[in-house]
């Protein structure tokens, strides 16, 4: 994958996020912050450039993207987090105003006619077949159209994660979906079981707010 483009979009985005996160959130001092931050922007560009190309019509390349970057700011960490402090450090670090605004653009859009075929979409069209570093899903509508479930078989950020050896992290990044659909205002999110944690695959349930 070529750093310019979305990679250099989302670091140029979050990188100030990111990097007072490791004040506020890990208890980093400020010229250390500064110092990982320059050292996790090396790691990013160089996990970027080993990805594939993602496929047009791959909806989940931003998915990896922002992985790489929590990523590439753990790897550079003096001391690993404990898992809940790296969930609030990425969900912090993510959750900034442009982020927050993103998301209630989405939420107009749930359950639409659109994001439905859009949802049909993305189950057909398989692409972890053919790039390890996506996702193929299932989407599953409820039968009292209360909403529906995007059931994930295989998960791009399982493998990125496991391969940098940061696979206890992977919680970390799965906790976002919850934030994410609080910030969009329209769905709440349920689920159950979770690849990383062994089940037989990862459930995001979206039911319609009364």
């Amino acid at each position: 994958m070529r750093y310019r483009g979305m990679p250099w979009g989302m670091w140029s985005l979050f990188k100030k996020s990111f990097e007072e996160r490791l004040t506020s959130v890990m208890h980093c001092r400020k010229d250390d912050a500064y110092r990982i931050t320059a050292n996790a922007r090396k790691d990013y560009q160089r996990i970027i450039n080993d990805l594939p190309e993602f496929e047009k019509g791959d909806r989940f390349k931003m998915n990896i993207i922002s992985c790489t970057m929590l990523c590439s700011f753990i790897l550079n960490l003096k001391e690993k987090p404990s898992v809940e402090q790296a969930t609030e450090y990425y969900e912090k670090a993510m959750m900034i105003k442009p982020m927050k605004w993103f998301c209630r653009m989405m939420g107009k859009m749930k359950f639409s006619e659109r994001d439905i075929e859009g949802m049909k979409k993305t189950a057909a069209f398989n692409a972890a077949d053919r790039n390890p570093y996506s996702w193929n899903m299932e989407y599953l509508p409820y039968e009292d159209d209360s909403g529906y479930e995007a059931r994930f078989h295989k998960c791009g950020i399982c493998t990125l994660m496991k391969q940098l050896k940061l696979q206890e992290y992977i919680p970390a990044m799965c906790h976002l979906d919850y934030a994410m659909s609080d910030a969009g205002g329209v769905s709440d999110f349920t689920r159950e079981h979770t690849l990383a944690s062994g089940g037989p695959y990862c459930d995001c349930g979206y039911k319609k707010k009364a």
